[in-house]
């Protein structure tokens, strides 16, 4: 029910398929990849058989009722969805902001897709958006903006487009009611073009990706200068045992800045990082777990830290950083469902670093989900989130929701 996805089937076979898996029975959707199968799983509306082309149409529609203590300031997307970056820290942090309600419906969501065999394989078009683009006021009209989430195309193991980076794992996030998902996660849609090959067992896959390189200056302001050489390398290994899904994900980058005013810095160097990915199965039940660690990962722990700090003379200082989690995802019965997730995030900066730059997150979600007939969802959850500075200021935040999901 959030913006990530959970599958049973390996990311690179699920690419494959143009995200066309649906989880049988009880496994209902995990963030919106899960959503996009269970959606997906609809028979096309429409057809052009001279073609061989099949389209389908789908999407779903959702409101969320959130309480907020305390909330993160007026007119922001944070009390919409977990940003832990936003939450307030240090004495009387925010003071004036307890016990704030929101009820917004951007998360709903549109796609189309289209699939038309060939002598090379299947050769498909995806593209999808929600209302988590321009943020209109709340005052009369509530006009979120459309933006887009993915949009590629597949011709046997290639595909091109935007889409999840290959360095994540979206298998093992958990299924919540927060759009956000846990605070420390690998999360990033970009583009790139990607080749995936199956062997028995498994699969690995290999992209070439959009490079953006930031960095934190002294006064906190984040940098980009916009003058990346090289696109980012991601790699990934998959292995289907009977225990679970496994996969160890990589990636090779040039970080870069290069300016001749404010500040005049001319630095790049090479970093990276690895991960490792479980999906365990007991009966219906699962347990997703993951593990990076790594430096100048950066933006990919879902823009939560910058690759590196620049003071205002001298070199710069690339980020070490690991982040977890861990979820337990219980079925009920045919119709209810819990999850129950933790993830931490550290990273260490050097010396002169903004001292009120985020060094550190976690958070816990705690839901119950109801889908009393297909292709709906009602859910409850409690979010616990925790955030420290570097100067060593700290906040948490406290979160109820809950939500409506209603799928075509």
């Amino acid at each position: 029910m959030n913006d990530h996805t959970n599958k049973t089937l390996p990311l690179g076979v699920v690419a494959l398929l143009s995200l066309g898996m649906l989880s049988p029975g009880a496994q209902a959707q995990v963030r919106d990849l899960q959503q996009q199968q269970q959606q997906q799983n609809t028979p096309p509306t429409t057809a052009a058989p001279a073609s061989g082309t099949q389209l389908s149409f789908g999407g779903y529609v959702k409101l969320d009722a959130i309480w907020s203590n305390p909330s993160a300031g007026a007119g922001v997307s944070a009390d919409q969805q977990l940003e832990p970056g936003a939450i307030p820290v240090g004495p009387g942090a925010g003071a004036d902001e307890h016990g704030q309600v929101k009820l917004h419906a951007r998360q709903s969501r549109l796609f189309a897709k289209a699939i038309t065999p060939t002598e090379l394989g299947n050769l498909s078009a995806y593209i999808e958006g929600d209302f988590f683009g321009a943020a209109g006021n709340e005052t009369v009209s509530n006009s979120n903006g459309f933006r887009i989430r993915h949009a590629y195309g597949t011709l046997g193991g290639l595909l091109a487009g935007q889409t999840w980076t290959n360095f994540s794992d979206p298998s093992v996030y958990p299924e919540t009611v927060d759009f956000g998902g846990p605070a420390a996660q690998i999360f990033s849609r970009q583009a790139q073009v990607r080749w995936t090959h199956a062997f028995d067992g498994g699969q690995w896959s290999v992209a070439l990706e959009n490079p953006e390189s930031q960095v934190t200056l002294k006064d906190g302001t984040i940098f980009r200068a916009d003058d990346d050489k090289v696109p980012d390398l991601t790699g990934q290994l998959k292995f289907q045992t009977t225990l679970g899904d496994f996969s160890v994900a990589g990636l090779l980058r040039q970080i870069r800045v290069a300016s001749s005013k404010n500040p005049v810095s001319r630095e790049s160097a090479v970093s990276g990082g690895l991960g490792v990915n479980g999906f365990i199965r007991f009966g219906q039940d699962d347990l997703r777990l993951y593990l990076y660690g790594g430096q100048g990962v950066g933006r990919y722990s879902n823009g939560l830290i910058t690759e590196a700090t620049l003071g205002e003379t001298g070199p710069w200082h690339l980020a070490p950083q690991w982040l977890g989690g861990i979820a337990y995802r219980h079925v009920w019965s045919d119709t209810l469902r819990s999850t129950a997730a933790v993830s931490a995030l550290k990273a260490h900066f050097g010396e002169g670093a903004f001292p009120g730059a985020t060094q550190q997150v976690s958070s816990a979600h705690l839901n119950l989900i109801w889908s009393p007939v297909q292709k709906t969802n009602f859910g409850l959850e409690y979010i616990r989130g925790h955030r420290q500075t570097v100067d060593g200021l700290e906040g948490h935040l406290d979160r109820v929701q809950a939500s409506a999901q209603f799928l075509f």
